[in-house]
């Protein structure tokens, strides 16, 4: 690993533990989902990091891609998950955390449990252990507890402007005996009460891009131009090209998507609608020592 993905990384992990240490404080029930997203996402920026992908605040059932639009009238409750990245020279860590808006027992035991399945993880890390170990770690804990981890969600293997590159990390015995080399990964278990698997919902506001090209319509010529110097590859929402652009920026979004240059996510929804808890850290892997960074 060369010296500026490892110190970038440390750095935007500084930025991430500060604001996760503050957002538990200042997140409550009733606060808009737009303003809880903003002040996020404002703040990285002021610590002197750029946002990864757009604040993901996931409610209940709602395990992933979840992230407001410009007009968004939700407010927080219930089994709130707050999924959030800091990305500096493209370098990028990732992180979540859950928290229990509702006073309920049954969601602060589902949120333990997704900690203690993320440290055991960990731990199985820095025994270089399998993936399939790994994942094995993650099942068990879910179950030792009465609930289930979600398969079709993993973890994955961070590179400079790629937040999913090519290997993934199981919530559950995949039976691979891949063993992690140095690099930057993500960890992050979902743990429910229900059925253990999600399902698309629909269209999240989040997109990636897929590959430049050309489209006729100059406005969505001028904010794609936008989305490629501003994101590169990383994911993005339209809340954030209206906040530039306004409401034109939709009409170009259509387009882009239509013309295949655009990626647009859906929400992940878990099957029978049980509330899913989710806890994620950001590892790195040096010279086969693991250091934790956010």
């Amino acid at each position: 690993m060369n010296k500026e993905e490892i110190e970038s990384a440390r750095k935007a992990g500084e930025i991430v533990k500060k604001i996760k240490k503050e957002a538990i404080i200042w997140i409550k029930q009733g606060m808009p989902l737009i303003e809880l997203a903003e002040k996020i996402e404002t703040q990285i920026v002021k610590l002197g990091g750029k946002p990864a992908f757009p604040v993901n605040l996931g409610i209940n059932e709602y395990a992933a891609h979840y992230t407001p639009s410009h007009d968004d009238k939700t407010i927080a409750y219930g089994l709130l998950k707050v999924d959030f990245g800091v990305q500096i020279n493209g370098y990028v860590v990732d992180n979540a955390f859950s928290i229990d808006l509702d006073n309920s027992s049954k969601n602060k035991k589902l949120i333990e449990t997704s900690e203690l399945a993320l440290e055991n993880a960990i731990e199985s890390v820095k025994n270089n252990e399998t993936l399939g170990e790994i994942g094995t770690k993650i099942q068990k804990t879910a179950s030792d507890a009465g609930f289930s981890a979600i398969q079709n969600l993993s973890g994955h293997e961070i590179s400079q402007w790629e937040l999913h590159s090519s290997l993934t990390i199981p919530n559950y015995n995949n039976n691979s005996t891949i063993k992690l080399d140095d690099g930057i990964y993500a960890i992050e278990p979902f743990i429910t009460a229900g059925e253990g698997k999600v399902y698309d919902g629909k269209d999240s506001g989040i997109y990636e891009l897929k590959k430049s090209g050309s489209v006729r319509d100059s406005n969505a010529r001028e904010i794609l131009k936008y989305i490629i110097d501003e994101y590169n590859s990383l994911p993005f929402c339209s809340r954030w090209l209206v906040k530039k652009f306004g409401t034109r920026a939709l009409v170009s979004l259509n387009f882009l998507e239509s013309a295949g240059l655009l990626h647009q996510f859906t929400h992940l929804v878990e099957k029978s609608k049980s509330p899913v808890a989710q806890s994620e850290a950001t590892i790195i892997i040096n010279k086969g020592e693991v250091e934790i960074l956010t």
